[in-house]
Protein backbone atom coordinates (compact mmCIF):
# COMPACT_ATOMS: atom_id res chain seq x y z
CA UNK A 1 0.00 0.00 0.00
CA UNK A 2 1.59 3.32 -0.90
CA UNK A 3 1.63 6.14 1.71
CA UNK A 4 -0.80 8.12 -0.81
CA UNK A 5 -2.97 5.73 -0.54
CA UNK A 6 -3.59 5.82 3.25
CA UNK A 7 -5.81 7.87 4.54
CA UNK A 8 -7.97 8.46 7.86
CA UNK A 9 -10.60 6.77 6.61
CA UNK A 10 -8.47 3.51 6.16
CA UNK A 11 -6.64 4.06 9.60
CA UNK A 12 -6.78 2.82 13.16
CA UNK A 13 -5.63 4.64 16.56
CA UNK A 14 -4.11 1.97 18.87
CA UNK A 15 -7.62 2.30 20.82
CA UNK A 16 -9.45 1.07 18.27
CA UNK A 17 -6.94 -1.56 17.35
CA UNK A 18 -7.29 -3.05 21.19
CA UNK A 19 -11.37 -3.25 20.75
CA UNK A 20 -11.16 -4.95 16.98
CA UNK A 21 -8.60 -7.62 18.88
CA UNK A 22 -9.76 -8.11 22.12
CA UNK A 23 -13.54 -8.71 20.32
CA UNK A 24 -12.42 -11.11 17.63
CA UNK A 25 -10.06 -13.47 19.29
CA UNK A 26 -11.01 -15.76 16.14
CA UNK A 27 -9.27 -13.13 13.66
CA UNK A 28 -5.78 -12.86 12.90
CA UNK A 29 -4.92 -8.96 12.80
CA UNK A 30 -1.91 -7.19 11.36
CA UNK A 31 -0.59 -4.03 12.43
CA UNK A 32 0.84 -2.08 9.89
CA UNK A 33 2.70 1.44 10.62
CA UNK A 34 5.43 3.59 10.50
CA UNK A 35 8.25 2.29 13.16
CA UNK A 36 7.96 3.29 17.03
CA UNK A 37 4.47 4.22 17.20
CA UNK A 38 3.31 1.17 19.59
CA UNK A 39 2.53 -1.57 17.36
CA UNK A 40 3.56 -4.44 20.13
CA UNK A 41 3.52 -2.66 23.18
CA UNK A 42 -0.46 -2.89 22.95
CA UNK A 43 0.18 -6.65 23.35
CA UNK A 44 0.54 -6.07 26.95
CA UNK A 45 -3.27 -4.00 27.03
CA UNK A 46 -4.69 -6.39 25.26
CA UNK A 47 -3.27 -9.22 28.20
CA UNK A 48 -4.56 -6.94 30.56
CA UNK A 49 -8.07 -6.37 29.27
CA UNK A 50 -8.48 -10.12 28.88
CA UNK A 51 -6.02 -11.56 31.72
CA UNK A 52 -4.00 -13.78 29.95
CA UNK A 53 -0.55 -14.58 30.19
CA UNK A 54 1.83 -12.80 26.89
CA UNK A 55 4.16 -14.21 24.49
CA UNK A 56 5.89 -11.62 22.31
CA UNK A 57 7.82 -13.54 19.59
CA UNK A 58 10.60 -11.58 17.53
CA UNK A 59 9.97 -13.34 14.20
CA UNK A 60 13.14 -12.05 12.37
CA UNK A 61 15.19 -13.66 15.15
CA UNK A 62 13.51 -17.16 14.87
CA UNK A 63 14.72 -19.80 12.67
CA UNK A 64 12.56 -23.49 11.92
CA UNK A 65 13.93 -24.57 14.93
CA UNK A 66 12.72 -21.65 17.13
CA UNK A 67 8.95 -22.74 16.22
CA UNK A 68 8.48 -26.42 15.90
CA UNK A 69 11.20 -29.55 15.92
CA UNK A 70 10.72 -32.85 14.79
CA UNK A 71 10.37 -35.60 17.40
CA UNK A 72 9.99 -38.93 17.16
CA UNK A 73 7.14 -40.91 18.49
CA UNK A 74 9.01 -44.34 19.00
CA UNK A 75 5.60 -46.11 19.59
CA UNK A 76 3.87 -45.22 16.53
CA UNK A 77 7.13 -45.12 14.37
CA UNK A 78 6.08 -41.88 13.06
CA UNK A 79 7.59 -37.92 14.10
CA UNK A 80 5.72 -35.18 15.10
CA UNK A 81 6.25 -31.61 15.16
CA UNK A 82 6.46 -29.95 18.68
CA UNK A 83 6.13 -26.36 19.55
CA UNK A 84 8.93 -23.95 21.25
CA UNK A 85 7.88 -23.40 25.13
CA UNK A 86 7.79 -19.77 24.63
CA UNK A 87 4.85 -19.90 22.52
CA UNK A 88 3.01 -21.65 25.56
CA UNK A 89 0.71 -23.66 23.77
CA UNK A 90 1.80 -26.75 25.80
CA UNK A 91 0.26 -25.12 29.35
CA UNK A 92 -3.30 -25.67 27.54
CA UNK A 93 -4.51 -22.25 28.44
CA UNK A 94 -5.12 -19.32 26.01
CA UNK A 95 -2.64 -16.45 26.05
CA UNK A 96 -2.23 -13.25 23.82
CA UNK A 97 0.75 -14.43 21.32
CA UNK A 98 2.18 -11.38 19.54
CA UNK A 99 3.85 -12.16 16.33
CA UNK A 100 6.15 -9.22 16.33
CA UNK A 101 7.93 -7.25 12.66
CA UNK A 102 6.41 -10.84 10.98
CA UNK A 103 6.54 -9.09 7.56
CA UNK A 104 10.58 -9.41 8.43
CA UNK A 105 10.78 -12.88 8.84
CA UNK A 106 12.22 -15.49 6.80
CA UNK A 107 10.18 -17.24 4.65
CA UNK A 108 10.49 -20.56 5.95
CA UNK A 109 9.72 -19.22 9.70
CA UNK A 110 6.24 -17.40 7.85
CA UNK A 111 5.33 -20.53 6.49
CA UNK A 112 5.78 -22.41 9.78
CA UNK A 113 3.63 -20.33 11.81
CA UNK A 114 0.55 -20.29 8.89
CA UNK A 115 -1.18 -23.06 10.60
CA UNK A 116 -1.59 -20.80 13.29
CA UNK A 117 -3.57 -18.18 11.63
CA UNK A 118 -5.82 -20.43 10.40
CA UNK A 119 -9.55 -20.30 11.25
CA UNK A 120 -10.96 -23.31 11.57
CA UNK A 121 -7.92 -26.16 13.70
CA UNK A 122 -5.61 -23.51 14.71
CA UNK A 123 -2.18 -25.21 15.65
CA UNK A 124 1.55 -24.99 16.28
CA UNK A 125 3.35 -28.50 14.27
CA UNK A 126 0.89 -30.83 15.54
CA UNK A 127 -0.29 -29.32 18.88
CA UNK A 128 -3.45 -27.41 18.81
CA UNK A 129 -3.79 -24.05 20.15
CA UNK A 130 -5.88 -23.48 23.12
CA UNK A 131 -9.35 -21.75 22.09
CA UNK A 132 -9.67 -18.15 23.10
CA UNK A 133 -6.18 -17.67 22.33
CA UNK A 134 -5.41 -14.26 20.73
CA UNK A 135 -2.70 -13.95 18.34
CA UNK A 136 -2.40 -11.14 16.66
CA UNK A 137 1.09 -10.14 13.71
CA UNK A 138 2.98 -6.41 13.44
CA UNK A 139 4.91 -4.81 10.88
CA UNK A 140 5.52 -1.87 9.00
CA UNK A 141 4.37 -0.67 6.08
CA UNK A 142 6.01 -1.18 2.56
CA UNK A 143 6.52 2.54 1.97
CA UNK A 144 8.95 2.93 5.56
CA UNK A 145 11.96 1.55 3.48
CA UNK A 146 12.76 -1.10 6.29
CA UNK A 147 12.72 -4.05 5.25
CA UNK A 148 9.13 -5.45 5.13
CA UNK A 149 7.09 -7.76 3.01
CA UNK A 150 4.07 -9.92 2.85
CA UNK A 151 3.00 -12.61 0.70
CA UNK A 152 -0.13 -12.69 -1.25
CA UNK A 153 -0.92 -16.55 0.52
CA UNK A 154 -0.69 -14.65 3.97
CA UNK A 155 -2.63 -11.73 3.41
CA UNK A 156 -5.28 -14.14 2.62
CA UNK A 157 -5.44 -15.41 6.65
CA UNK A 158 -5.30 -11.73 8.69
CA UNK A 159 -6.75 -8.67 8.81
CA UNK A 160 -4.43 -5.86 7.91
CA UNK A 161 -4.99 -2.52 9.96
CA UNK A 162 -2.88 0.40 9.22
CA UNK A 163 -2.22 2.00 12.66
CA UNK A 164 -2.02 5.91 13.18
CA UNK A 165 0.65 7.67 14.79
CA UNK A 166 -0.80 8.76 18.20
CA UNK A 167 -0.87 12.54 17.51
CA UNK A 168 0.23 15.47 20.87
CA UNK A 169 -2.67 14.78 22.91
CA UNK A 170 -3.15 11.19 22.41
CA UNK A 171 0.73 10.48 23.57
CA UNK A 172 0.13 12.75 26.19
CA UNK A 173 -2.57 11.25 28.33
CA UNK A 174 -0.78 7.73 27.62
CA UNK A 175 2.07 9.73 29.31
CA UNK A 176 0.81 11.02 32.56
CA UNK A 177 -0.95 7.53 33.17
CA UNK A 178 2.12 5.19 32.42
CA UNK A 179 4.82 7.81 34.50
CA UNK A 180 6.64 9.51 31.62
CA UNK A 181 8.89 11.89 32.89
CA UNK A 182 7.16 15.84 32.66
CA UNK A 183 10.25 17.05 31.28
CA UNK A 184 9.58 14.68 27.92
CA UNK A 185 5.68 15.47 28.56
CA UNK A 186 6.54 19.49 28.43
CA UNK A 187 8.03 18.52 25.34
CA UNK A 188 6.15 16.70 23.33
CA UNK A 189 3.06 19.72 24.53
CA UNK A 190 5.64 22.70 22.80
CA UNK A 191 6.98 20.52 20.00
CA UNK A 192 3.93 18.89 18.99
CA UNK A 193 5.52 18.84 15.09
CA UNK A 194 6.95 15.50 16.83
CA UNK A 195 3.99 13.74 16.04
CA UNK A 196 3.20 14.64 12.71
CA UNK A 197 3.41 11.36 10.57
CA UNK A 198 5.23 11.30 6.80
CA UNK A 199 2.31 10.00 5.34
CA UNK A 200 0.21 13.02 5.97
CA UNK A 201 3.03 14.59 3.40
CA UNK A 202 4.78 16.49 6.57
CA UNK A 203 8.81 15.93 6.99
CA UNK A 204 10.68 17.74 10.12
CA UNK A 205 13.83 17.14 12.15
CA UNK A 206 12.06 15.09 14.37
CA UNK A 207 9.53 12.31 12.81
CA UNK A 208 10.70 9.18 10.79
CA UNK A 209 10.77 9.33 6.77
CA UNK A 210 11.32 6.92 4.40
CA UNK A 211 13.81 8.73 2.51
CA UNK A 212 16.31 8.65 5.97
CA UNK A 213 15.57 5.18 7.51
CA UNK A 214 18.60 4.78 9.73
CA UNK A 215 18.06 8.12 11.05
CA UNK A 216 17.34 8.19 14.84
CA UNK A 217 14.02 10.01 15.74
CA UNK A 218 11.38 10.81 17.66
CA UNK A 219 8.63 8.12 18.88
CA UNK A 220 6.05 7.06 21.60
CA UNK A 221 9.10 4.32 21.73
CA UNK A 222 12.02 6.35 21.43
CA UNK A 223 10.29 9.04 23.70
CA UNK A 224 9.31 6.41 26.05
CA UNK A 225 13.00 5.12 26.42
CA UNK A 226 14.28 9.19 26.66
CA UNK A 227 12.38 9.07 29.99
CA UNK A 228 13.97 6.59 31.31
CA UNK A 229 17.08 8.29 30.73
CA UNK A 230 15.97 11.61 32.03
CA UNK A 231 14.94 10.24 35.03
CA UNK A 232 18.13 9.48 36.59
CA UNK A 233 19.95 12.70 34.96
CA UNK A 234 21.65 13.47 38.41
CA UNK A 235 23.55 10.96 38.30
CA UNK A 236 25.91 11.69 34.89
CA UNK A 237 27.15 14.89 33.58
CA UNK A 238 25.37 16.98 31.15
CA UNK A 239 27.75 16.05 28.14
CA UNK A 240 26.94 12.15 28.64
CA UNK A 241 22.31 12.80 29.34
CA UNK A 242 22.98 14.93 25.59
CA UNK A 243 24.93 12.07 23.85
CA UNK A 244 22.29 9.46 25.20
CA UNK A 245 19.53 11.29 24.73
CA UNK A 246 20.70 12.22 20.89
CA UNK A 247 21.27 8.52 20.09
CA UNK A 248 17.94 8.02 21.39
CA UNK A 249 16.08 10.35 19.27
CA UNK A 250 18.31 12.29 16.85
CA UNK A 251 20.70 15.52 17.32
CA UNK A 252 17.02 17.82 17.07
CA UNK A 253 15.87 16.01 20.24
CA UNK A 254 18.78 15.77 22.30
CA UNK A 255 19.94 19.27 21.90
CA UNK A 256 16.19 20.72 21.98
CA UNK A 257 15.57 18.91 25.11
CA UNK A 258 18.61 19.10 27.44
CA UNK A 259 17.37 22.84 27.30
CA UNK A 260 13.65 21.68 28.93
CA UNK A 261 16.33 20.04 31.54
CA UNK A 262 18.21 23.08 32.33
CA UNK A 263 14.73 25.37 32.87
CA UNK A 264 14.56 22.87 36.03
CA UNK A 265 17.00 25.11 38.07
CA UNK A 266 14.78 28.08 37.59
CA UNK A 267 11.30 26.14 38.63
CA UNK A 268 9.77 27.29 42.36
CA UNK A 269 9.73 24.49 44.70
CA UNK A 270 6.46 22.83 44.67
CA UNK A 271 6.58 23.09 48.60
CA UNK A 272 6.07 27.09 47.85
CA UNK A 273 3.48 26.70 45.08
CA UNK A 274 1.43 24.38 47.59
CA UNK A 275 1.83 26.73 50.83
CA UNK A 276 2.09 29.71 48.85
CA UNK A 277 0.27 29.46 45.48
CA UNK A 278 -0.76 33.39 45.47
CA UNK A 279 3.09 34.33 46.18
CA UNK A 280 4.69 31.91 44.90
CA UNK A 281 7.50 32.85 41.21
CA UNK A 282 6.28 31.89 38.45
CA UNK A 283 9.09 31.23 35.78
CA UNK A 284 9.23 33.79 32.88
CA UNK A 285 10.34 31.43 29.91
CA UNK A 286 7.34 29.30 28.08
CA UNK A 287 9.74 26.28 28.18
CA UNK A 288 10.01 26.45 32.41
CA UNK A 289 6.20 27.24 32.73
CA UNK A 290 5.63 23.92 30.57
CA UNK A 291 8.28 21.87 32.19
CA UNK A 292 6.35 23.17 36.04
CA UNK A 293 2.74 22.86 34.19
CA UNK A 294 3.21 18.75 33.74
CA UNK A 295 5.81 18.50 36.89
CA UNK A 296 2.48 19.50 38.73
CA UNK A 297 0.70 16.97 37.74
CA UNK A 298 2.69 14.30 39.49
CA UNK A 299 2.01 16.40 43.02
CA UNK A 300 -2.10 16.15 42.58
CA UNK A 301 -3.56 15.15 45.40
CA UNK A 302 -6.79 15.53 47.07
CA UNK A 303 -5.29 18.15 49.96
CA UNK A 304 -3.00 19.48 47.57
CA UNK A 305 -4.90 20.23 44.25
CA UNK A 306 -7.11 23.66 45.08
CA UNK A 307 -3.58 25.36 45.88
CA UNK A 308 -2.34 24.00 42.30
CA UNK A 309 -5.21 25.78 41.04
CA UNK A 310 -4.91 29.10 42.15
CA UNK A 311 -1.76 29.08 41.41
CA UNK A 312 -1.89 28.33 37.53
CA UNK A 313 -4.43 30.93 37.65
CA UNK A 314 -1.87 33.54 38.02
CA UNK A 315 -0.11 32.16 34.28
CA UNK A 316 -1.87 32.64 31.08
CA UNK A 317 -5.05 30.26 30.06
CA UNK A 318 -2.67 28.23 27.98
CA UNK A 319 -1.43 26.51 31.01
CA UNK A 320 -4.43 26.17 33.09
CA UNK A 321 -5.89 23.92 29.33
CA UNK A 322 -2.70 21.71 29.15
CA UNK A 323 -3.01 20.78 33.11
CA UNK A 324 -6.55 20.37 33.48
CA UNK A 325 -7.03 18.74 30.58
CA UNK A 326 -4.46 16.35 30.74
CA UNK A 327 -5.89 15.77 34.78
CA UNK A 328 -9.16 14.77 33.10
CA UNK A 329 -7.42 11.74 30.98
CA UNK A 330 -5.65 9.87 33.97
CA UNK A 331 -6.86 6.85 34.94
CA UNK A 332 -7.25 7.40 38.77
CA UNK A 333 -6.31 11.21 39.86
CA UNK A 334 -9.59 12.40 37.49
CA UNK A 335 -11.57 11.51 40.64
CA UNK A 336 -9.70 14.26 42.77
CA UNK A 337 -10.78 16.80 39.90
CA UNK A 338 -14.12 15.55 39.88
CA UNK A 339 -14.73 16.07 43.24
CA UNK A 340 -12.71 19.55 43.90
CA UNK A 341 -14.52 22.29 43.20
CA UNK A 342 -12.17 24.41 41.66
CA UNK A 343 -11.71 22.57 38.67
CA UNK A 344 -15.45 21.15 38.23
CA UNK A 345 -16.61 25.00 37.79
CA UNK A 346 -13.82 25.49 35.16
CA UNK A 347 -14.89 22.22 33.43
CA UNK A 348 -18.31 23.90 33.40
CA UNK A 349 -16.68 26.66 31.33
CA UNK A 350 -14.43 24.52 29.45
CA UNK A 351 -16.30 21.68 28.37
CA UNK A 352 -15.58 21.89 25.37
CA UNK A 353 -12.04 21.12 25.89
CA UNK A 354 -12.42 17.50 27.59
Amino acid sequence: MNATEINETLTVTLKQAVHLIVNNPNVRFMLRGEPGVGKSSIGMEIARVVGYSISMLDIPNMDLGDVCMPVIDHETKVTRYYPNARFGVHTGQPRVMVFDEFTKGADAVKNMLHPALEVFNPRLGDIPIPDGTIIYLTGNLDTDGVGDGLAQHTRQRIVELIVMKPTADDWLAWAFNNDIDPIVMAWVDRYRQCMASYLDGVKNEYIFHPSNPDDNVVSPRTLEIASRIIKNRDKYDEGALLAALVGTAGSAFGNSIVSFIRYQESLPSVKSILESPMTADIPEQPGARAVLTFGLLEHVEKDTLTNILKYLVRMEEEWQVVFNVTLARHNTKKEIAHHNRAFTLWAADNEDLL
